[in-house]
């Protein structure tokens, strides 16, 4: 076929059904390739790649955050797809695209984001592939960023409404489904940095004990008063930033450390992981 013969409608049906393109993207492909199939396919992901780079300095904060766990209830995947707009973490074809990278996760359990994104999505495609073609497609920059595992002895996930924010937790005993989410969802909304406070990072320790410092400075306290009045304050930071120490979102009367041993006194929170868009 010439390239500027016409290119037939079922042509382009076909190449529509097999890369997801727009019509006149698929015509305009097929014509440049004077008909050949795969060369079309291969024209069609190129201009993903071309608006790929064109817009890889945009931001990306919108997008599809989930969270799958295996049917044994023993590892559990979070991965984050971002976009540019919030319509098209709305568009159907990228909310499949999202559920399918969130299933391979969990079925591969892939060591980190860029193992994700090199395994198979479909066919000769990877996730990689598919997510550069759907670039092109959509014409907004999208990235799989960011992707954590746990794997315990029993594994909770929660997904907050609007799939924005989602957490894994992992505990050393098989408790029950519902004080498994009622931590996930207690991870959600407080924002804990740790699991303790022997957990917290060395630097957030350090910052923490500045900022007590300089609060009690401005306020004119002693200078023999400032490091302990800065403990103090770190030890409120610890009650309110570390998970166990947390007052339980459902009952202020318990910290989260009580709330699970009540639930069984020999459980243990192993690790957690918590991805919020924006």
């Amino acid at each position: 076929m010439s390239s500027t013969a016409t290119v037939s409608a079922a042509e382009v049906n076909r190449l529509r059904q097999t890369t997801g393109a727009g019509m006149m993207d698929c015509k305009k492909a097929l014509t440049e390739a004077s008909g050949d199939f795969d060369k079309a396919i291969e024209i069609l992901r190129k201009k993903g790649q071309k608006v790929a780079a064109s817009r890889a300095e945009r931001d990306a904060k919108e997008g599809i955050v989930l969270a799958k766990t295996a049917a044994d209830g023993k590892k559990a995947i979070i991965v984050s797809v971002n976009s540019e707009t919030d319509f098209v973490a709305r568009n159907e074809e990228f909310a499949a695209f999202v559920e399918k990278v969130a299933t391979i996760a969990l079925e591969k359990f892939p060591a980190n984001v860029d193992a994700l994104k090199a395994l198979p999505y479909s066919g000769s495609l990877t996730i990689n592939d598919k997510l550069t073609e759907l670039i092109g497609k959509i014409g907004e920059k999208l990235d799989v960023s960011r992707y954590e595992t746990i794997a315990a002895e029993k594994v909770s996930a929660y997904i907050h409404p609007g799939n924005k924010l989602a957490v894994i937790i992992g505990f050393t005993k098989n408790v029950s489904d519902e004080v498994g989410r009622n931590i996930s969802m207690q991870a959600a909304a407080m924002a804990p940095v740790s699991i303790d406070k022997n957990d917290v990072p060395q630097e957030i320790i350090d910052r923490e004990l500045e900022i007590g410092r300089e609060l009690a400075r401005k306020e004119g306290k002693p200078e023999n008063m400032i490091d302990k009045i800065a403990q103090g304050k770190l030890n409120k930071f610890y009650a309110e930033s570390t998970l166990v120490n947390q007052e339980y979102i459902r009952d202020a009367k318990k910290t989260v450390a009580q709330y699970l041993a009540d639930a069984d006194k020999e459980a243990k929170i192993t690790s957690f992981k918590r991805i919020a868009l924006g």
